[in-house]
């Protein structure tokens, strides 16, 4: 049994990215207590776990329990899987109904009785307790570390532009799409979410109308690494005249601006135009993760095309920019 702890701004979204790795790993969401959840799956499901985005932490669930009391006599009966030197250390969720003020020294004489050793400044390993409506500990397995994302954010690429989605949510884009071999993103912008699907090892496509893109995608792309890839100069409404084979995904955020910033269509012409050129070209079955503005009814358009809608998830930016993320299966 692992536990995972997924980020509060995006919840639901976070928890769809969860279930679609678990879908290619066959393991499932058992339950949920807040921002934590109760995973049916083992140490297979590692490699997919670790591509999340909206993620902070997973790792074995020890013990759960509805009191304190009732934590701390199943971890007497337990024998704890510790690795070296151990901490505790308390997560209090916002719906914590408990009281953990002394927990982490009480569990920690509990562990440290079956013959551990604690080390509060450089544990080997690290005893996980989570407080809401009930409470859990666990061994974490996985920490993801937010420099890992911070490093990729816009302002740090070598080809900068400011308007780009944050890393983690463009990972999420990825994941939630379930690619296994390859991503096209058809209108890249920066490659920002190529740059997270090409780290996974996926092989990705891109393709934008300007010509400055698509050279400061590439550099991008070369600078964190990512090797397997094809660029393209050409336009998002004639995919299928720019490639000769269709794909497994798509994962893209398009221009929310002007009629100067897309290319001089109208916005909303332009994302109807955008739906039926991806799906010509994404496979039965594929799946599409696509942004757009709150007054853009996403869903509507892409089912007239012939899309099914696996999720929606709403996001304020700020005060004139709310858009919903979708995920659509062809």
């Amino acid at each position: 049994m692992l536990y995972l702890e997924i980020l509060g701004n995006l919840p639901e979204m976070a928890k769809d990215e969860v279930k679609a790795m678990l879908e290619l790993a066959g393991g499932r969401i058992i339950g949920q207590d807040y921002l934590f959840l109760k995973l049916d799956a083992d140490e297979t499901a590692f490699p997919y776990l670790d591509r999340l985005g909206l993620a902070h932490e997973y790792g074995e669930l020890i013990v759960e329990a509805d009191s304190i009391g009732e934590l701390l006599q199943k971890a007497e009966e337990v024998d704890w899987p510790i690795r070296g030197t151990f901490k505790v250390d308390t997560e209090t969720m916002a719906n914590c109904r408990h009281d953990v003020l002394d927990l982490p020294r009480k569990l920690g004489a509990v562990i440290h009785a079956q013959g551990f050793h604690v080390n509060l400044s450089k544990p080997d390993t690290l005893v996980r307790v989570y407080c809401g409506e009930r409470v859990y500990a666990g061994i974490r397995l996985r920490f993801f570390d937010p420099k890992d994302f911070e490093r990729r954010k816009a302002h740090h690429r070598p080809f900068f532009r400011p308007i780009s989605l944050h890393p983690r949510i463009s990972r999420a884009l990825v994941n939630l799409t379930k690619a296994k071999r390859e991503l096209l993103d058809p209108m890249m912008g920066a490659g920002g979410i190529l740059m997270e699907a090409g780290l996974l090892g996926l092989k990705v496509y891109g393709v934008d109308i300007r010509p400055e893109m698509v050279e400061g995608a590439e550099r991008n792309l070369r600078h964190y690494g990512v090797k397997d890839f094809e660029l393209k100069l050409g336009d998002a409404t004639r995919l299928s005249e720019l490639f000769d084979k269709t794909f497994e995904a798509v994962a893209t955020d398009p221009p929310y601006g002007t009629s100067a910033t897309l290319a001089g269509r109208r916005r909303n012409e332009l994302y109807r135009k955008v739906l039926e050129s991806i799906h010509g070209v994404l496979e039965p079955g594929g799946r599409l993760a696509i942004a757009f503005p709150a007054d853009f009814d996403g869903e509507e358009e892409a089912e007239r095309v012939g899309f099914k809608p696996v999720g929606r998830y709403y996001q304020r930016v700020h005060k004139s920019l709310e858009r919903y993320f979708y995920v659509f299966e062809r």
